[in-house]
């Protein structure tokens, strides 16, 4: 989106350095120099220390499973993101309302009491565990599938959140005109409707991602925190600050680091490209 300086200045404005300083001011001892301090802390062993900690295999693993969760909760909550904000958008019906403000009400809750509400639902003697999954045979908690269903709760809303106000502010024009020439609803969807959210589905899919990436609170009730099964990373980040290996910490929280600052980058890039194509 291109800016452009108020009509009403005439000359310099001088309350332009002012704001961006006192911006910058704020922003750094509260978020630039606490992440700052990662990387140098991270760095002060050289970058051969910094890159043993990335590969050892306990790294490697938990990467991995932070990366595959995080994938798979992703997928499932931009599908039901997207359902969910055509239905909410294209229908009136009665209890709408207390539906919208139950899909935003995980961002609400603590993640501690969300990983609790799950294993009293789905552990072994939970309210549906019991019958799904008696002791005698395999468990739903403590396992990998155990931490998607974590992810996809706690970054519910999230890609909802971001389609549903493109659904909402969508011409209808398009879709009537398909229709009138005889497309299908789903024709319609797949040609006139999905091509016009490709923007909001990609943002909502990277901010999903990058929430459940580093996600630990509502994870460490029922992964069972085992060491080459349920370990991802941000409980080895604890287990190295636990050990004092601050190097190996460190290193981790790097990459989530990383990771997080490349996804919320691109979605900036990417409204800024829409705003401008809108324009």
């Amino acid at each position: 989106m291109k800016l452009t300086p108020l009509r009403h200045v005439r000359g310099f404005d001088v309350a332009r350095p002012i704001s961006i300083g006192v911006m910058v001011g704020i922003m750094l001892p509260l978020v630039i120099l606490p992440l700052l301090s990662i990387f140098v802390v991270g760095t002060r062993n050289g970058l051969s220390g910094f890159w043993a900690a990335l590969v050892a295999p306990e790294a490697v693993f938990a990467l991995k499973l932070s990366m595959v969760t995080s994938f798979w909760a992703t997928v499932f909550n931009v599908a039901f993101g997207l359902f969910a904000a055509y239905v909410l958008s294209r229908y009136n019906f009665w209890g709408r309302n207390a539906a919208i403000v139950t899909i935003s009400l995980p961002t609400a809750i603590p993640t501690a009491v969300a990983g609790f509400a799950l294993l009293l639902l789905w552990g072994p003697q939970g309210t549906l565990g019991r019958f799904l999954f008696p002791q005698d045979r395999s468990q739903l908690m403590f396992t990998a599938y155990a931490i998607i269903l974590a992810n996809i709760f706690v970054t519910f809303p999230l890609a909802f959140g971001v389609i549903k106000p493109v659904f909402d502010t969508m011409s209808r024009s398009l879709e009537e005109a398909s229709a009138t020439i005889g497309a299908t609803r789903w024709q319609t969807f797949w040609h006139v409707t999905l091509p016009s959210l490709r923007g909001a589905i990609v943002s909502g899919a990277l901010l999903t991602f990058a929430r459940a990436v580093g996600e630990y609170g509502s994870i460490v009730f029922i992964s069972g925190y085992i060491r080459y099964k349920t370990e991802i990373v941000p409980f080895l980040i604890v287990e190295h600050l636990e050990q004092y290996n601050y190097a190996g910490a460190v290193a981790l929280a790097v990459v989530l680091m990383v990771i997080s600052f490349v996804m919320l980058y691109f979605i900036n890039w990417l409204e800024n490209w829409a705003s401008r194509y809108e324009n």
